[in-house]
């Protein structure tokens, strides 16, 4: 399979007396949608193709992740063909071995990496009553018009030998190919690929289930002859947790003080994010003269603006992404222990916590959110599950399936027991997902605090178990119960080897004919 598209129109493809265009290239958008489900569905009509055709979910997360890789040719407002791409690293070797569930995310593109260097067909038809009139040649046009636009290295295809099953008893797949390179034989496919410059760099087995290529395919190759070399560091992160102390404080001026501290102690160290624990602003509540932990969490809510513009300043000023802990907010009528993202730019992401503890619901009447997100920032795809969210092994199945390459979790707990269910649960979150996790807790005490008069925590950032990462899945720890704070690269072309090429492949080896992962959240109920 191979899909791609160009962020501008294309030429029209001139045709008729009067030269008006019949054919035009242009980029996919949302309202194609149906269009390129129909399309692939007549291109691919077979029996033994039937795996092959996109569905909606398919199309519309590969315009959300990438929109610019995908295009389309339309003819009389019909559209006729298309392609799509999503752009990659190959690491330490770019011409491994790979598969196409793995190299697209299952065709939903998560994995598609914005500092890449290579282009990557995922798959390309043409509606069968257009065929040989030089619609493949325009898409091919296409991404290399985008190739060179985005000044990346190289396009990589991975295709299908369409015609190896009827030589297969005479030669192997690698002789095959050679022969077609030679020009000796006729591959519907690899000749057409050869011809618009492409190079074959090797055959790879078990690519995609095709009874005709008897699942091997190609490593083609084409290279930019405009790529003009950049710098580019390792696609990673530096990351900093706050293990933040509760002490008693006289004014909101000592809490900002306090997180202005830490914020510039995280910006010293070259951090690109920085994480406060769950429900930070409560050190507030000892500024409040309340009877009940219902009116003091109500109470808590009149400091959301100062808050918000304390974080949001912050951001600016340092340059980096901050997420401010964890802070009660009224929403509709209902309070929620919301988790703030704040940007360099002025952007806010806002994560409702959706599980809720009894004691939380007992005691500060907080009701949990309905929506989970993948949140698009300069420097990382990142999820956030608050503190008891992370006990919940769908959650993070959910954000990892939407691209998430950390997860911050953000915590507030009183005692080890308590501390080390959100601490097991997300190591394994990390193991089952190929993802890293960011976890940062309260220490300390607030007397006369309902609720929050004691804290335990060891925050932590956690990886994957396997050979690219730490021995024992842990980047780096907290000391228990001690205020600091802790600092750590990730590595996310490690995930991808993890996730690619790893001693275990949880996420390839899923077993979707066995189990159903219905989701809901987000919609309205």
């Amino acid at each position: 399979m191979a899909k791609a598209s160009t962020g501008q129109r294309g030429r029209a493809r001139q045709n008729g007396a009067r030269g008006k265009p019949t054919f035009v290239l242009r980029q996919a958008t949302l309202k194609d949608v149906d269009a390129l489900v129909a399309l692939n569905k007549a291109a691919y009509p077979g029996d033994d193709e039937a795996h092959l055709p996109w569905q909606h979910g398919h199309v519309e997360s590969q315009l959300r992740v990438f929109g610019e890789g995908q295009l389309v040719v339309e003819h009389a407002g019909r559209v006729v063909a298309a392609a799509s791409a999503l752009v990659v690293s190959f690491g330490r070797d770019p011409y491994r071995n790979h598969t196409w569930a793995g190299i697209t995310d299952n065709g939903m593109f998560y994995n598609h990496d914005p500092w890449g260097d290579t282009l990557y067909g995922a798959d390309a038809c043409v509606h069968p009553d257009f065929r040989r009139r030089g619609l493949g040649r325009m898409l091919y046009d296409g991404r290399r018009e985008l190739c060179r636009r985005k000044n990346l290295r190289r396009i990589v295809l991975g295709g299908r030998l369409y015609d190896y099953a009827e030589h297969a008893g005479a030669m192997s797949a690698e002789e095959y190919a050679r022969h077609v390179e030679a020009e000796e034989l006729v591959d519907p496919v690899l000749s057409f690929q050869l011809a618009q410059g492409f190079v074959l760099k090797r055959v790879m087995p078990n690519y995609l289930a095709d009874p005709r290529s008897l699942d091997y395919a190609t490593f083609v190759e084409w290279l930019n002859p405009d790529y003009k070399h950049r710098y580019r560091k390792a696609r990673a992160i530096r990351l900093s947790c706050v293990q933040y102390r509760m002490r008693r404080i006289a004014s909101f001026e000592d809490f900002a003080r306090q997180v202005r501290y830490f914020t510039g102690v995280a910006a010293d160290y070259g951090s690109d994010f920085v994480v406060f624990p769950e429900l930070l602003t409560a050190q507030l509540l000892c500024l409040l003269r309340v009877k009940t932990p219902l009116e003091a969490i109500r109470k808590l809510t009149d400091y959301t603006h100062r808050v918000d513009t304390l974080f949001e300043e912050l951001a600016a000023e340092y340059q980096l992404a901050i997420l401010g802990g964890t802070h009660p907010r009224k929403n509709e009528g209902r309070i929620e222990n919301v988790a703030s993202l704040y940007l360099p730019d002025g952007t806010t992401h806002r994560q409702p916590k959706i599980h809720i503890t009894p004691g939380e619901r007992r005691s500060w009447g907080i009701e949990g959110g309905s929506t989970l997100q993948v949140f698009d920032t300069p420097k990382a795809r990142v999820g956030i599950l608050v503190c008891y969210d992370v006990e919940f092994p769908e959650a993070a199945r959910y954000l990892a399936d939407q691209g998430a390459e950390v997860i911050l979790v953000p915590f507030c707990t009183d005692d080890r027991q308590s501390y080390l269910r959100v601490r097991y649960c997300a190591q394994a979150r990390a193991v089952e997902n190929q993802v890293y996790l960011a976890l940062a807790g309260t220490v300390g005490n607030l007397p006369d605090v309902e609720n929050l008069d004691i804290q335990y925590a060891q925050s932590a950032v956690l990886s994957p178990s396997d050979f690219p990462f730490a021995r024992d899945g842990i980047l780096v720890e907290a000391a228990t119960n001690s205020e600091t704070i802790i600092t750590t690269d990730l590595d996310f072309e490690s995930i991808e080897e993890a996730v690619n090429e790893g001693t275990v492949r949880q996420r390839n080896d899923r077993r979707p004919d066995l189990f159903r992962f219905d989701v809901s959240v987000g919609e309205k109920r």
